[in-house]
């Protein structure tokens, strides 16, 4: 009989501010070559390893107000930064911030602008950016963060990118994960590169997400926190892509709860989504590990998702139409081999390069 127990496991550290705790993700191998990197709030790399830089570089001082604009975990991210630094914070939160973030958000001290309800995910994107940009109009001693929009947000990821190496060492990693303001799957794969320029990236996107081009499509359940966006990100470097795969709604809520039923995992629907492109990504390349960005919990989609776990489809029976050009974009999975192009229009099938390992 064999145990699991480590007997000389090193003593677990007591940490100087939770940012630290709730950082580091945990690694659960779901499979041979599946490996989910879980987090309980992903962006406190991206927030912390942002406010720590910009206050090294004298960009910010102790004491200042950062505002950005937030759908959610990288408004709790930031507040968590800032009362780790000394900083006041102002959040122009999306219609899909609840009830349970709000409310952590103003214990923290957090003055909250929040968007009215709307199902519109580019009106609610477009509101909070103008927000913004009358707050600091208002008071030009504002910091804005631009989360979107600012690099500096993919450098928090290089320690996770080190505890991945540390964790996997060898093994030659695909990095699955929502595409979001790209910078936790950029800034992660960036990081990965340096040591093994083999890492290959595969983005998931949902349909009407601009960032991939799948705007003209519309679903009316995909407003899902992290996954796409409404409007351009410049921290998406779509050069860093080798696959990309847009899902529905239903696809990632029929993963992410398979994700819990089979693992016992409860978290977001980003997860679940990377999750399923993993799964069968997993079996084209089994000889790669593949390696699903879980940004959340999933406490926030209790009754959108999970208390309707008896509608969920079975992600056995799912697979992707794989795709030439985005023209041929068709809900409800479609992938393609993105190749590390530019953001642009595709070039003809038979230029594309076949084989995207470096």
């Amino acid at each position: 009989m064999t145990s699991n127990r480590t007997t000389d496991a090193a003593t677990p550290p007591v940490h100087d501010h939770i940012t630290d705790a709730v950082k580091a993700p945990a690694l659960v191998r779901l499979t041979p070559n599946v490996v989910l990197m879980r987090f309980e709030t992903l962006k406190v790399y991206a927030a912390d390893g942002a406010v720590r830089h910009l206050l090294g570089a004298g960009v910010i001082r102790p004491g200042q107000t950062l505002v950005d604009s937030s759908s959610g975990i990288y408004a709790l991210a930031l507040a968590m930064a800032c009362h780790r630094h000394g900083l006041r914070c102002r959040i122009v939160a999306s219609t899909t911030v609840d009830d349970t973030i709000r409310a952590q958000l103003e214990v923290l001290g957090v003055t909250v602008d929040q968007m009215p309800p709307s199902d519109d995910l580019r009106l609610d994107q477009n509101r909070r950016v103008a927000r913004v940009h009358e707050l600091l109009a208002h008071d030009p001693d504002l910091h804005w963060m631009r989360q979107y929009h600012d690099d500096v947000h993919h450098l928090g990821y290089a320690e996770a990118a080190d505890l991945l190496r540390g964790a996997l060492p060898g093994e030659p990693l695909t990095v699955v994960g929502s595409v979001g303001t790209g910078a936790s799957t950029g800034g992660l794969t960036r990081s990965l590169r340096e040591h093994d320029p083999r890492t290959l990236l595969v983005g998931v996107q949902p349909f009407g997400s601009v960032t991939f081009g799948s705007e003209r499509f519309t679903d009316p359940d995909a407003i899902i926190a992290g996954i796409g966006s409404a409007i351009h990100f410049d921290n998406v470097h779509h050069d860093l892509y080798d696959r990309v795969h847009w899902l529905d709604f239903r696809h990632a809520m029929a993963a992410t709860i398979d994700l819990l039923r089979e693992h016992a995992v409860f978290a977001g629907l980003s997860t679940g989504a990377a999750h399923l492109v993993a799964r069968w990504e997993a079996a084209r390349h089994p000889d790669r590990t593949h390696v699903v960005i879980g940004a959340d919990t999933g406490h926030r989609y209790t009754q959108r998702v999970f208390a309707r776990h008896r509608e969920a489809l079975d992600p056995a029976d799912l697979a992707p139409v794989e795709i030439a050009s985005l023209d041929e974009l068709t809900p409800p999975w479609a992938a393609i081999d993105w190749a590390r192009r530019p953001r642009g229009p595709l070039v003809p099938t038979q230029e594309r390069r076949k084989d995207p390992v470096p």
